[in-house]
């Protein structure tokens, strides 16, 4: 059985607390979601915190 995605991310560290968890961990076990990250990869300044956004999208992938 495949593993919801918020707990992988949890388990990873990558979520210490949220509001309405389980109505998130339902929607990420159900169907797929579109989500928007507000950086642009070809910037000349990407940083660290960019670099942990990007982490999170390709698990979710």
């Amino acid at each position: 059985m495949k593993q919801n995605v918020f707990d992988v991310l949890r388990e990873r560290g990558y979520i210490e607390q949220c509001t309405h968890e389980e109505e998130i961990r339902d929607l990420l076990g159900k169907e797929p979601v579109t989500f928007y990250i507000g950086f642009d990869p070809t910037a000349d300044s990407l940083h660290i915190g960019h670099y942990i956004q990007i982490m999170v999208m390709s698990i979710m992938q």
